[in-house]
Formats: structure tokens, C-alpha cells, sequence
């Protein structure tokens, strides 16, 4: 208690958790840690036309909306008939929708840090108590078995866990649970999730470990929420639960990566969701134990998705069958899964790769996922979403209000909050700049403040000015991403290939003089003694990219995707009127315009270009308008594709 006791008031204090549970300076603590860190996303005030709305809509649209659902669909009430407020049978589809419930309250609590809304928080306590009641004495917390243990959910075994490794997702729930806690407890100082947390994660220790249990979580996510509770208490016993779930995975399923141990991994596998979230908890524990087996196992596991099995939106997993991977260089376009959910995790386990290794390819990876795939989940009304995103419809896609498994949607809701955390790291007296976006954030660079500003029309435009004020002169480094689009790699790997190399070079200009810069690790690095006022500003080319595809990945034989930016882009059915847009034939050598349109899907950029609207000679010629994945299906159901077929 004495630890706890201390750790709370150091959090109270110094208030330098972020959004992903790391402390902003690695010498105010007393275990090991990752070697970079990241600025907490409370530093960041994001004030954009891009992200801000999105973030401002999450907490008035979706977040509500979410909540809303978790009432109507009696998740909430299944919490207060666990907790005799009222009775019946279990109300919900899923014995693991427990866990929305759980994931609504972690992005409501991230979004009240910065977007105070008192009604919000008072609806999340009122959730909180329920959920406190439905907690049976011991701590276990899993409202399907405490309704009726006679008639359980047939995933859900007679015995506590004993289905766990197969489909009951009692440890997946409790992992969004102790998730929930962290954030609530950063954002408020209430401890009344927080104590929930505690008595169940004592539970899982009482009754997990060697000598006693030793199923492995069927769906992984308790890892990273065990990591959490350890850094709020310094409780080693909650860090040496989330390895041994992981080093417990010997004899099970590929399915869930449990066909070998973790560390003799080398090929990613099984369903997408459930991998990456896993490999995201084995770089939290290989950070914090300093055991370098894990991190090694996910080096290989993250080249063999980049090299065989990585959609070129950032999309992963590409079987609807398992929700997940298949075989090196499978990557259908209208059956691609690339699930949500999916390209959360993906951001989750990159983020952690760059703070292991401060490499600028993990997070052109993260760009990639976040500004495409990622997006695409969520429509620009922050009211619908999409649970698999493919690259190509026939007309048979549009977007949901809701889900009977509603993983998605409560995924969006706590992710949204979080992106301007993803924006800047520091390590040392060495701050990071990953993602460009309009924004004021203050960094703590060894004592000493330094208030930072970007200002950018990105990702329409790839001018980002940083203006630099420390509060007093001093010398440290500045290490601005520059992404691998801008260095003409669409990709860390051949996986995909720009068709031509541009001649642009990224370029930086110091207080109004050009300069030259090294590039490691991706990463320009200015190093001088900033006094304030100084200001940085980098310019990056923007040409439309013609993006082809390795040869072994047989869908795309003979197919372009267009890139500008991070953005990639499509061709939907209300811009190009004649016929499907299925028909359309790129030229074999083609000339595009790009135009800002203030009045569509929000504001977008558009590429346009010619073709025609068959394969034959004589081919209708029509103009072909392109607009950014992430906005499509936004005007209702038809066709659509990424990919688009070049005319021989």
C-alpha cells in the first residue's frame, strides 16, 4: 500500500502519463523502460482542421451514440442485473460485451482530460457504480457467469477461465477493465474504477501463475492492462502476470498465436486483432523487464507482415474466415478484412516499436495505417462505421450504425482521443517530431520548458513550420520525421514501389535560411542552441504517387493505386459518372492535377487525371476523379476500388 500511496502521488503530481500509460521522463522511475517516451497527449493542443473536428466529434457524436447503444443492447443493464438492481437474464448477444462498456469509458475518460464536459462525466460514474456492484466479493468481474451460472453462454465454460483460451473472453474483458481504470483514475483521481480494477487483477494472480492455472488468454489485450496497473502501483506482481500469459502460449492454436512459444515466433499468423494487440504486450514487457527475446520475435513477426501480408491503405489481416491472416501475398481487394480494430492494434504495436528502437519506419507504417485504413472505420458524420474495410466494392458495402459485436465502434471511441499523443516523443535532450498536424504542446527537455507550435495545412499540404520557445536558451535536437513517401519509399519493404522515382527533396529551412541535415533513422536532426523565436520549417513534396505492387501479389498484376502524401486514394461511383468505375483503364502514362474542394466529404484534396472507361482501343475517354480512401462511402453504397487497372 505504502508503493501505491507513493505512485498516486507522484501521478498527481508531475501528471506525466500518456495515453499509452508512459511516464514522460525515464529518470522519475524506478524500473526499466522503453529508451524513448512519449509527450503526454495532454501536453498537445491540437487546433487543425483535419484532427481537431475529429476529436471534438468523438466526444459529441460517437461517444454518446456508443453509450447510447450500450443501454439500448443491454450491456449496461446486464452490469445492473449482476449487481441486483434489477433482474433478468442476460441481456446482450456476446459474453464478451462487457468489454465495450469498458472501452467507451477509457476513450471518455482520455477525451474529458482535455474536452471537460461534466454531463459525460457524470453518465460515466453512474456506469462505474453499476459496473462496482456487479463485482462478485473475490473480484471476479464477468456478468454472463454471475447472472445465471446454470445457463451460461455456450463459449462460456461450468468453471471459472476453464474456456478462456477458446472463446469465454473473460481475461479479454477484464484486460479493457483494467485499461478503463488507468485512464479513468489519470483523468478524474477517482479511484472507484481504479479499486475495481485492483481486486479483480489480484484475482487473476491468486488464481493464475505456476503451480496454479496456466490456460493462456484466447484473445489477447489482458497483457497491455496488466502493464498498466503496473505502472500506476509498481506492483511487480501485475508485470509478472502479463508475461507469463504470454510465456503460457505453447500448446494451443495458431489461430490466437498460441501454437508455439511467443519468443520462437517468426511469421505473423491467426486472427489480426488478437496478434497485434499481443505483440503490443510483448513490447511492454520486453521494455520494462528488459528481456530482448521478445523484442526480437516481434522484429522477425513485424517483417514478415511488412514483406507479405500489409495492404497498401495499412490495412491488415485479409480473411474474413479467421478475421485474419493467410497466405504470403493473399491480399484480395473486395474480400480484404482489414478489420478496424485491426488497424488500431497495428498503430498500437508500432508506436511501441519506434519507442524500442526510434526508427522512422515504424511510424511511416503507423502514418499509413492511421490516415487510411484506420479513418476509413469511422465516416465523416462520426455516426457509422465499418467493421471490415476493403479496397473494393461492388456497391454491397455501407456503413453501420451499430454491431451485434460492437468491438469496432467502442475501439474508435477510445482511440480518436489519443492522437495527439502520437505526435511528438522525447528521449533525452532529443524531441521527436512523428506526426504533423496544427498544434501547441509544452515538453519538459531535462528541467527545462520548451513550448513547441506547429502550423500546417498537412496532409493537404506538406509545409510544417515548428516554431521553438524555449524558456530560456539551450542546446538540444530536433529530429523531424521525414516520411518514406518523401524519400520516394512507399514502404520499409518492395512489398509495394513508387512506378518512378520524383526528383523533389524534402527540404528545411532555419529562420528563413535553408539548411542541411543528416537523416537518421528517417529523422532529420537539427541540433543547436534554440532560443525562442527560432523557427524550423520543413517542406515536403507532394506529387500524386502511382504505387505498384509486388509481382508475387496476383490481385494487383497489372494495377496502379494512386498516393499523395500519406493519403491513399480511390475512385468512387458519384464522381465518375460514366459507367461502374469498375471499367475504368488508367493510360499507360498519365498526367494528374490535384484540386481542393472546401465543399466535399469535408474538405478533401482530389486527384484528377484521364482515362477511359473500357480496355478496348476505341474506349469512351472520360476524366477520372480520385478522392482519399478514407472518405469513401460517405454518399451512400456503390462502387469503388484502389487498385485501378492499367490500359496495355
Amino acid at each position: 500500500m505504502n508503493i501505491f500511496v507513493k505512485q498516486v502521488f507522484t501521478l498527481l503530481i508531475t501528471a506525466v502519463y500518456t495515453i499509452s500509460g508512459f511516464p514522460a521522463s525515464a529518470q522519475e522511475k524506478p524500473f526499466k523502460d522503453y529508451p524513448i517516451q512519449p509527450v503526454s497527449f495532454t501536453k498537445v493542443k491540437v487546433n487543425d482542421h483535419f484532427w481537431a473536428p475529429r476529436i471534438a466529434l468523438n466526444q459529441k457524436v460517437t461517444i454518446p451514440i456508443a453509450l447510447d447503444q450500450c443501454y439500448k443492447t443491454g450491456r449496461v443493464e446486464n452490469f445492473k442485473i449482476t449487481g441486483k438492481l434489477t433482474k433478468g437474464k442476460f441481456q446482450s448477444q456476446f459474453p464478451f460485451d462487457d468489454s465495450d462498456v469498458y472501452k467507451i469509458i477509457e476513450g471518455a475518460s482520455y477525451s474529458l482530460q482535455t474536452h471537460p464536459d461534466k454531463q459525460l462525466e457524470s453518465r460515466i460514474d453512474s456506469i462505474i457504480y453499476f459496473i462496482s456492484l456487479a463485482q462478485e466479493p473475490d473480484g471476479y468481474l464477468f456478468t454472463n457467469r454471475t447472472i445465471d451460472s446454470l445457463h451460461l453462454h455456450p463459449w462460456v465454460g461450468k468453471k471459472r477461465w476453464e474456456k478462456d483460451p477458446e472463446l469465454s473472453h473473460e481475461l479479454y474483458n477484464l484486460g479493457h477493465l483494467y485499461e478503463a481504470a488507468y485512464a479513468h483514475f489519470l483523468a478524474t483521481g477517482k479511484r472507484t474504477l481504479l479499486d475495481v480494477a485492483l481486486k479483480s487483477a489480484n484475482l487473476v494472480d491468486h488464481d493464475f501463475g505456476s503451480g496454479k492455472l496456466t490456460y493462456y488468454p484466447g484473445h489477447q489485450v489482458i497483457e497491455m492492462g496488466l502493464v498498466k496497473l503496473y505502472r500506476i502501483t509498481g506492483e511487480p506482481r501485475y508485470l509478472n502476470l502479463a508475461k507469463f500469459f504470454l510465456d503460457t502460449r505453447k500448446r494451443g492454436k495458431e489461430y490466437n498465436q498460441a501454437n508455439k512459444p511467443v519468443i520462437e515466433q517468426d511469421k505473423i499468423v491467426g486472427h489480426a486483432v488478437r496478434a497485434t494487440y499481443m505483440y503490443a504486450g510483448m513490447a511492454d514487457v520486453s521494455a520494462l523487464t528488459g528481456d530482448y527475446s521478445y523484442k526480437n520475435a516481434i522484429d522477425k513477426i513485424w517483417n514478415d507482415l511488412l514483406e507479405t501480408k500489409y495492404y497498401v491503405t495499412g490495412g491488415i489481416g485479409s480473411a474474413g474466415t479467421n478475421e485474419g491472416f493467410s497466405d504470403p501475398y493473399l491480399l484480395p481487394n473486395r474480400t480484404a478484412y482489414c478489420e478496424t480494430c485491426a488497424s488500431i492494434s497495428n498503430v498500437f504495436w508500432n508506436y511501441r516499436m519506434f519507442l524500442l528502437e526510434g526508427d522512422s519506419k515504424y511510424y511511416d507504417v503507423l502514418e499509413r495505417t492511421l490516415y487510411n485504413a484506420l479513418l476509413s472505420g469511422i465516416s465523416l458524420s462520426a455516426d457509422r462505421f465499418f467493421y471490415p474495410n476493403p479496397l473494393e466494392s461492388h456497391g454491397e458495402h455501407k456503413r453501420s450504425a451499430w454491431f451485434g459485436c460492437a468491438c469496432c465502434p467502442s475501439n474508435i471511441c477510445r482511440f480518436i482521443p489519443s492522437v495527439p499523443g502520437y505526435v511528438y516523443a522525447q528521449k533525452g535532450d532529443s524531441l521527436y517530431v512523428n506526426l504533423f498536424m496544427n498544434n501547441t504542446a509544452t515538453v519538459n527537455l531535462k528541467g527545462e520548458q520548451v513550448a513547441i507550435e506547429q502550423v500546417t495545412e498537412y496532409p493537404w499540404k506538406g509545409k510544417v513550420a515548428l516554431k521553438v520557445n524555449p524558456g530560456k536558451p539551450g542546446k538540444f535536437s530536433l529530429l523531424v520525421r521525414i516520411p518514406g513517401w518523401a524519400q520516394n519509399h512507399a514502404l520499409p519493404t518492395d512489398i509495394y514501389r513508387f512506378r518512378t522515382n520524383d526528383q523533389a527533396k524534402a527540404t528545411i529551412s532555419l529562420n528563413g535560411k535553408n539548411t542541411q541535415y543528416q537523416v537518421k533513422k528517417g529523422y532529420a536532426v537539427i541540433t543547436k542552441t534554440w532560443e525562442k523565436g527560432d523557427q524550423l520549417v520543413l517542406n515536403l513534396p507532394m506529387p500524386v504517387r502511382e504505387i505498384t505492387a509486388n509481382p508475387e501479389i496476383k490481385e494487383d498484376t497489372g494495377k496502379l493505386a494512386l498516393q499523395r502524401g500519406p493519403l491513399v486514394y480511390c475512385v468512387e461511383w458519384p464522381d465518375n459518372k460514366e459507367g461502374s468505375v469498375l471499367n475504368l483503364f488508367l493510360n499507360q502514362k498519365n498526367r494528374y492535377t490535384t484540386e481542393y474542394l472546401p465543399g466535399l466529404l469535408n474538405g478533401i484534396t482530389v486527384i484528377k487525371t484521364t482515362g477511359k472507361s473500357s480496355a478496348k482501343p476505341d474506349g469512351k475517354k472520360q476524366q477520372i476523379t480520385a478522392i482519399p480512401y478514407y472518405s469513401w462511402a460517405n454518399r451512400g453504397s456503390g462502387d469503388m476500388e484502389v487498385w485501378m487497372k492499367v490500359q496495355k
